[in-house]
């Protein structure tokens, strides 16, 4: 299946705050855009540009040609993809199911090996970049799955993203997503620490972040979310509770593997008093109150 704007119907699931973003894009690029939303009225805006809204993901999945999914956590993935309404169940044999959701990369395998048994090609393809990355169609894309698929594929994941790689099989672009939060989830501890030093010391905050971000320590959490701290702007651009969720799969998944994270064990306890104090809908870069 060749993916050309005139003839492939794209379906798209999860309407979140970065997955609208995406969708967007995908509709501002010529595609024909379906879209599937569990609170529908969030697709308002996509409709009037053009996209169709449907009431079922099984409707979507009959009628797309290539799937994309970007939800909450591995339970809505396999809500979505499972089942007699779910993808592969309804999809047509030859199209391509999407996962871009941050999942278990167990799950990941076994969506891929269920969609072979029915001709559906499934690539797992998480993100990072957050709200931003999604809206400046820049996100970093991690992929897994068959490689001629990936590059069939690539077409499509280009116009939302920029440093798209193929990983591996299946179950490779989820694994590579796990390093990753393992990598920011320590970083963010650091960061917080770093920016409360600059201000217990008595420092201009924009000051320090505008030397140390363009040195060593810079880092996209430090430049993109430091500002956010500054500004007391506690908007998610990814939420605490997907983070904790993140975390939570890559500590079972290092466990697995016989791998000790004790930077990650410390971040996921730390975001966890977040949660408790009734702030898992707050952005990532909160955690800074902890440290105020």
């Amino acid at each position: 299946m060749e993916i050309a704007k005139k003839k492939t119907i794209i379906g798209f699931i999860g309407l979140g705050v970065m997955g609208h973003s995406m969708a967007g894009h995908l509709l501002e690029a010529g595609f024909a855009l379906h879209v599937y939303n569990r609170t529908a009225s969030k697709a308002d805006d996509l409709v009037k540009k053009g996209a169709v809204l449907e009431a079922r993901v099984a409707d979507l999945a009959q009628k797309s040609d290539v799937i994309i999914s970007i939800v909450g956590f591995p339970g809505d993935v396999e809500q979505v993809y499972l089942g007699s309404l779910g993808v592969l169940e309804n999809a047509k044999p030859g199209s391509i199911a999407i996962d871009m959701t941050t999942s278990d990369p167990a799950l990941a395998i076994d969506l891929y090996d269920k969609g072979r048994q029915k001709k559906i090609h499934v690539l797992d393809a998480p993100v990072s970049g957050g709200d931003l990355g999604a809206k400046n169609a820049s996100l970093s894309i991690m992929v897994g799955g068959d490689k001629k698929i990936f590059d069939k594929a690539l077409p499509v994941l280009e116009i939302m993203g920029k440093n798209i790689v193929y990983q591996g099989g299946a179950g490779a672009g989820q694994h590579t997503k796990m390093a990753n939060q393992i990598a920011i989830a320590a970083g963010m501890v650091a960061m917080c620490e770093a920016l409360a030093y600059a201000s217990r010391a008595g420092l201009d905050p924009e000051t320090v972040l505008g030397s140390i971000g363009q040195g060593a320590a810079g880092s996209w959490s430090l430049n993109n979310l430091g500002p956010r701290i500054i500004q007391k702007n506690d908007k998610p651009g990814f939420f605490i509770k997907h983070f904790i969720k993140d975390m939570k799969i890559a500590a079972a998944s290092s466990k697995r593997l016989g791998l000790e994270t004790p930077g990650l064990d410390l971040a996921l306890s730390l975001y966890r008093k977040m949660a408790e104090k009734g702030l898992e809908n707050d952005g990532t870069q909160a955690l800074y109150k902890l440290f105020e």
